[in-house]
């Protein structure tokens, strides 16, 4: 199948949706940054969500559950600066935020899913939402994806958004999304906020089923940190307006829709791991010929999640003796004497280990190769034929700095 990226494409690009996102100082010390996100369809969606497994999670998240219970939704309120997690007060906050969504878009309550991302353990006050949701009455538009894009950034320092456009059914069919993380980020989501339309027709159920798919080979394959979040929320909406036939079981529609979604997600994916906290560098790990797709995805897990390698890539150090020691510890099915081992960016490629050994290789070329923006730590387990990819950055002085003042 063709799947082609959109450029400058966001959540607004598929057909029915628009959004906007406003300063509302959530955070009283916040005067300029947009920290106030509002998407909506023109019709009632079908919906889905996944979300944190951490067992403490935010208020936003059990009110999330409860609308998507029928599998439709209209719309997201969204808010960065506070978290609204462990508050007493946190789910009549949560349903107010929806209530303040539904009146300002005419849209039923139930029908709007809400999100949180910031501070954990501070009261999140309402004023602030109830006039930044009165700034955006009316201004919701096909160009306001990118503002929403922003306002659910906490210490992110880009805005992240994607768009993808393919041929389903002879219809074109869009998906577009943002995302939000920047720490807080490990295996099965991390602090981040996604939120992703389609004009699609496809059934919540199918919606759920896909979203599944794509999750697994995309969000739950990011680490910036090893901590796992207590907001993480990736909430689709389709509408069905590119007017293909619903997708309703796992036909071939149904793999190309999946296809497509894997292939965004996984674009968004990049794109919070390479803007962890302090990151100067986003990681790849490309594990191939495993045993089973599930020894792949664990090796290139355990890879991208230690901190020793992570450090070795900042410091522009092929110290490969790190990453095998990580497929040792990694618990998979691995003979680490068969593992051939190299780095590659844009400078080229330089093979490192070769059958679980050291090679002799040049280490100004290493350095050169080490110092780009995108590194791809390839793994071959000479062992099978299953793949799996997974993403991170290098852990620099700045993510200490970033954390050791983050409520102040």
């Amino acid at each position: 199948m063709n799947i082609k990226f959109i450029e400058n494409g966001t959540v607004t690009t598929p057909m029915g949706f628009t959004a906007q996102g406003v300063c509302a100082s959530v955070k009283p010390s916040n005067k300029t940054k947009r920290d106030l996100a509002l998407i909506c369809c023109e019709k009632p969606c079908s919906a889905a969500a996944v979300y944190t497994k951490n067992l403490v999670k935010s208020s936003t998240i059990e009110i999330t559950k409860k609308h998507l219970e029928n599998g439709t939704a209209q719309a997201i309120i969204a808010n960065s600066g506070n978290a609204n997690t462990c508050n007493a007060d946190g789910v009549a906050v949560a349903k107010k935020m929806c209530d303040i969504a539904a009146q300002t878009l005419g849209v039923n309550a139930d029908d709007v899913i809400v999100a949180s991302t910031g501070v954990i353990g501070q009261p999140l006050p309402i004023e602030p939402i109830i006039n930044g949701a009165e700034m955006m009455r009316g201004k919701l538009s096909k160009d306001g994806g990118t503002n929403a894009a922003e306002a659910i950034m906490t210490t992110d320092t880009v805005k992240k958004e994607a768009a993808v456009e393919f041929v389903l059914d002879g219809k074109t069919v869009t998906i577009g999304g943002i995302a939000k993380g920047s720490g807080m980020i490990h295996i099965n989501m991390g602090t981040m906020l996604s939120f992703i339309t389609t004009d699609a027709a496809v059934s919540s159920a199918m919606l759920s089923e896909a979203l599944g798919e794509a999750v697994e080979l995309s969000y739950n394959m990011v680490s910036v940190d090893g901590d796992t979040s207590t907001n993480d929320t990736l909430a689709v909406m389709a509408s069905g307006l590119a007017g293909n036939t619903e997708i309703t079981e796992k036909n071939e529609d149904y793999k190309t829709f999946v296809a497509a979604l894997t292939a965004l997600c996984k674009t968004l994916a990049k794109k919070l791991a390479g803007d962890g906290e302090g990151a100067t560098k986003l990681l790849i790990c490309s594990v191939a010929n495993a045993k089973t797709e599930n020894d792949a995805k664990g090796v290139a897990k355990s890879v991208i999640c230690s901190s020793l390698l992570k450090a070795a890539m900042f410091g522009e150090d092929a110290n490969w003796g790190r990453v095998l020691c990580a497929i040792g510890y990694s618990g998979m099915d691995v003979d680490v004497k068969k593992v051939d081992l190299s780095f590659v960016s844009a400078a080229g490629e330089i093979s490192v280990c070769k059958n679980g050994a050291g090679i002799a290789f040049s280490e100004e070329k290493a350095k050169e190769i080490l110092s780009e923006k995108e590194i791809t730590i390839k793994i071959d387990l000479k062992d099978g034929t299953a793949y799996a990819e997974a993403y991170g950055c290098d852990l620099t002085y700045d993510y200490v700095k970033i954390n050791g003042d983050y409520r102040t």
